[in-house]
C-alpha cells in the first residue's frame, strides 16, 4: 500500500513528537513536493521546518503536476497535490489528510483517507503510543477536533485496554 500525507497531519505529528509512528505504521510515506514546501515555509513552526529540511529516509518527496480540475478548487495547493498523487496510486493507497473539504474530495474520487486522529488511534491500537498523552499534547497545538470525538476515542481506547489478551 502507498501512503500519501498532506501537510497538516505531518505538522501536528512533528509538534507532538510522534511523527516516527508513520514509519512504524506504514514503513514509507510519500508527500508531494508542494507539501514538503509548505512544511519548510517560514510560517511553519520551527520544529516542523527543521524536520522537513532534513526529512527521514522513510519520507519520499514526489513532484506532482496539478491538472485543471474544478474538484480541487476548494482545497489548497498542497492538499490538491496530495489528492492527485493519491489518485494516481489507487486502489492501493491511503491518504492522510485532515481538511474536511480535502477528505470530501478524496472520498468522491474513491480514495481511502484517515487523519491525524486516525493515525494516533491506530498507533495506540498497536501499543506504539499512549493515546491520552498524545491527545493532551495535540490539545496544546492549534489542532481542533470535536470534544465528543476526542472523548469517544479515549473511551474506545479505555475499553480496548481492558480486554483480556488471548483467544
Amino acid at each position: 500500500m502507498i501512503v500519501v500525507a498532506d501537510t497538516s497531519p505531518l505538522n501536528y505529528l512533528v509538534l507532538i513528537g510522534h511523527v516516527k509512528i508513520l514509519h512504524q505504521l506504514y514503513d514509507r510515506v510519500v508527500v508531494p513536493a508542494g507539501v514538503a514546501s509548505e512544511l519548510r515555509d517560514s510560517r511553519s513552526p520551527e520544529a516542523v521546518r527543521a524536520w522537513a529540511s532534513a526529512p527521514p529516509e522513510w519520507l519520499e518527496v514526489r513532484s506532482v503536476h496539478l491538472p485543471a480540475d474544478a474538484g480541487l478548487d476548494a482545497v489548497d495547493s498542497g492538499e490538491a497535490e496530495a489528492i492527485v498523487l493519491a489518485e494516481g496510486n489507487r486502489p492501493d493507497v491511503l491518504l492522510i489528510i485532515d481538511d474536511r473539504d480535502g477528505r470530501r474530495e478524496a472520498a468522491r474520487r474513491g480514495i481511502a483517507t484517515t487523519g491525524t486522529l486516525g493515525v494516533l488511534n491506530d498507533a495506540a491500537g498497536r501499543d506504539l503510543i499512549d493515546l491520552a498523552d498524545a491527545l493532551n499534547r495535540l490539545d496544546k497545538t492549534t489542532f481542533r477536533a470535536s470534544p465528543a470525538l476526542l472523548r469517544e476515542l479515549l473511551e474506545r481506547e479505555r475499553r480496548r485496554r481492558k480486554k483480556p489478551l488471548g483467544p
